[in-house]
């Protein structure tokens, strides 16, 4: 109470890390800063103001110096989630491109529901030097420009135009960025004149505050009204998506289905909610899931959807159910809990786990129905075993999954994303511990993999600093992005990053020949302008920035070489080619709704489209 009528003179960068400084947030009863850093890359929008502030908080708030802004904000982002949203980094970039690098990760963490803070600088609020250096002017509107592009995947955005302004901004950007419904990135941008300006900030202002994850409790007449329906269940399944683990509810969860005996299948987002072994794990669901999840989402008569947004490779563009199943969306945000007419159970997923299975009282699913879950999933076991042997078919994503799967730690973190990968993975990884497997697919963003390795393994030291985290990437992703190879050899952050070549972006090409089509364009061999068919030295390539490095022939060499890996002090790279074309996971995938011609002159594109749609008839409307 002393601070209430004192104020401090401090520049508005000056406030911004102080007040950052100074916030902390109780997890299993410990407080910690819920700041854990940033990522930052200095151009004159943002270095002489900001990064003077940085400079004298580097201790509390150490500042990873990125390589490349879209790498950064994909390591805010995989932080973010390996602390299950209760820590978060900010970023910081330049006005103009240093800015705009950070749309893309800005959407990644917007779409998977990830805090992010984005400080990012802007031109001059007074317009005197206009136009400045980087500056996009629009003739009609002064003040539009690359910033206002972030409002399209911010949860929260705001312009600093007055000093005082963040005495509100700041606080609203923490508290959007913890909600567990509106939870996602907040952008602020940084005039350059007014990152210097200075105002008399209260001092209680920078008083220590200690913040705590909101639960909100379900309602009851939504809990009544969801364990009515789940009674009335013949065939009942549980789809676990990746909020509950956010919502820290694994054990609810674990409980309730033991105690009611429901089945559960899994996101992608919720891979490693259950381990593999688990009885009532019937395997992950949807497009890139597994046979047995599909086999009893094709049957189950109600559904309740715990903690996911029901995306597209989760749902089967809507295929992947019975048209008469009835849908329970448990979610702390109202508009994913709604999707597809659910009945809503809105709140804390801990909370409402354990409420709802009190309100369900002795209700115990069908013997039957638990048995033929289990048989389908023992089913599935066996392909995944064959699928992952080696020896079965040529050099493949599966065999190099199976052979990691069977050496790692069970505490060691799994990163992947987009392309084949995380279809592979989310198929054939039996998951070893709780919460272990990071597989970006809710913006399928290529180059995610490498700096949302470095980033989960920042995150990882803080809590588990003798596990390792284990980078799948596929040659695609590692040319798009591959500058946080360094960034971990800089700053002591061992990853292992498997990188399987297969010639191009081949799960593309893989879809392009499914609908019709003749290689064009994805595969480096089937690329016309490609005129001369030069290979990369991944290996060499990782070791110019520091990492060691080796490349084996085939999968029957890769345990050992995952060995030497393993015994590393530092990141170790590991190439090896896989086929494009064979030894794909050929099973347990649900329809997936693709734009195809609907007129063509090729007789096989035409055969693919009516193929392909064919079994529209299966799909949901809305209901």
């Amino acid at each position: 109470m002393e601070t209430l009528n004192q104020t401090v003179t401090l520049t508005t960068a000056q406030a911004i890390v102080r007040f950052l400084a100074a916030q902390y947030i109780e997890i299993d009863g410990a407080e910690t800063h819920l700041c854990g850093g940033g990522f930052g890359i200095f151009g004159h929008g943002n270095v002489t103001c900001l990064g003077e502030a940085l400079r004298d908080h580097k201790d509390v708030l150490p500042l990873y110096r990125g390589q490349n802004e879209q790498g950064m904000g994909f390591a805010a982002a995989a932080y973010a989630k390996a602390h299950l949203r209760r820590r978060f980094m900010f970023c910081t970039a330049s006005a103009g491109p240093g800015t705009a690098n950070l749309l893309t990760s800005a959407a990644l963490a917007h779409a998977n529901r990830l805090p992010m803070l984005l400080l990012c600088g802007d031109a001059f609020i007074t317009r005197l030097p206009d136009p400045v250096l980087q500056q996009l002017e629009h003739y009609g509107n002064p003040t539009f420009g690359v910033n206002d592009a972030f409002k399209a995947v911010s949860r929260y955005w705001d312009r600093i135009t007055h000093p005082a302004q963040i005495i509100q901004s700041l606080p609203a950007a923490l508290n959007t960025m913890l909600d567990p419904a509106d939870c996602g990135p907040a952008f602020l941008g940084l005039p350059q004149d007014v990152q210097g300006w200075t105002y008399e900030y209260p001092l209680s202002f920078f008083d220590k505050r200690v913040h705590r994850i909101r639960r909100q409790a379900a309602d009851t007449a939504e809990i009544t009204e969801a364990a009515a329906l789940l009674k009335t269940a013949k065939r009942p399944m549980i789809i676990a998506g990746g909020g509950v683990q956010y919502s820290g509810a694994v054990e609810e969860l674990t409980l309730f289905a033991e105690t009611h005996s429901i089945p559960v299948v899994e996101t992608i987002a919720g891979r490693a909610n259950l381990k593999a072994t688990h009885a009532l794990n019937i395997g992950p669901l949807g497009v890139t899931g597994s046979d047995s999840a599909n086999a009893i989402a094709e049957q189950a008569d109600v559904i309740l959807a715990v903690g996911t947004r029901l995306q597209d490779f989760t749902t089967g563009s809507w295929t992947a159910f019975a048209q008469d199943a009835q849908i329970i969306g448990l979610n702390a945000a109202r508009h994913d809990a709604a999707k597809h007419m659910s009945a809503t159970v809105v709140g804390d997923a801990k909370l409402a786990l354990g409420t709802l299975q009190d309100a369900l009282g002795d209700y115990v699913t069908p013997d039957d129905w638990v048995a033929t879950a289990k048989a389908e999933r023992a089913k599935w076991d066996d392909y995944v075993a064959n699928n992952t042997r080696l020896g079965n078919g040529p050099a493949s994503y599966a065999q190099a999954i199976g052979v990691v799967n069977a050496a790692c730690d069970p505490r060691d973190r799994i990163v992947a994303a987009a392309g084949g990968l995380p279809a592979e993975v989310t198929a054939n990884w039996r998951t070893l511990d709780i919460g272990t497997v990071d597989v970006e697919f809710g913006f399928s963003c290529m180059g995610y993999e490498i700096a949302g390795g470095w980033g989960a393994r920042i995150a990882q030291a803080e809590k588990e600093p003798d596990q390792d985290t284990i980078v799948f990437t596929g040659d695609g992703s590692y040319l798009l992005m591959n500058s946080d190879v360094y960034s971990s050899v800089l700053t002591q952050k061992k990853m292992i990053i498997m990188v399987l070549d297969n010639g191009g972006f081949a799960v593309i090409n893989k879809l392009q020949n499914n609908t019709g089509n003749e290689s064009f364009n994805n595969l480096i061999a089937d690329t016309p302008t490609a005129t001369n068919q030069v290979g990369v030295d991944f290996e060499a390539h990782a070791r110019s920035m520091g990492a060691l490095a080796e490349t084996v022939a085939d999968p029957s060499g890769l345990a050992d070489a995952f060995a030497r890996a393993k015994a590393a002090d530092q990141t170790y790279v590991i190439v090896m080619k896989v086929d494009p074309y064979e030894g794909w996971t050929t099973e347990g995938h649900t329809w997936w709704e693709v734009g195809t011609p609907h007129i063509t002159d090729n007789p096989k594109v035409k055969a693919a489209h009516e193929d392909w749609e064919s079994s529209r008839s299966k799909q949901r409307k809305g209901v």
